[in-house]
């Protein structure tokens, strides 16, 4: 897994609430496109979903 990739997990995992892109790239210092493609590629892999639209969490 890549640095940014951990980066975006621990700030889902520590905020504890869905949070938005733009929430993430605040908390992590990400640019938010980043973020956006990041969440993509963990939501395809699992490690994230979208509760409600445009939110993300930790997937339990």
């Amino acid at each position: 897994m890549e640095e940014k990739e951990r980066l975006v997990l621990e700030a889902f995992q520590k905020s504890g609430k869905p949070l938005r892109p733009a929430d993430v790239a605040k908390l992590t210092g990400i640019d938010s496109k980043e973020v956006s493609a990041i969440i993509r590629k963990l939501k395809d892999e699992g490690k994230i979903i979208s509760p409600k639209r445009c939110y993300y969490s930790i997937s339990q």
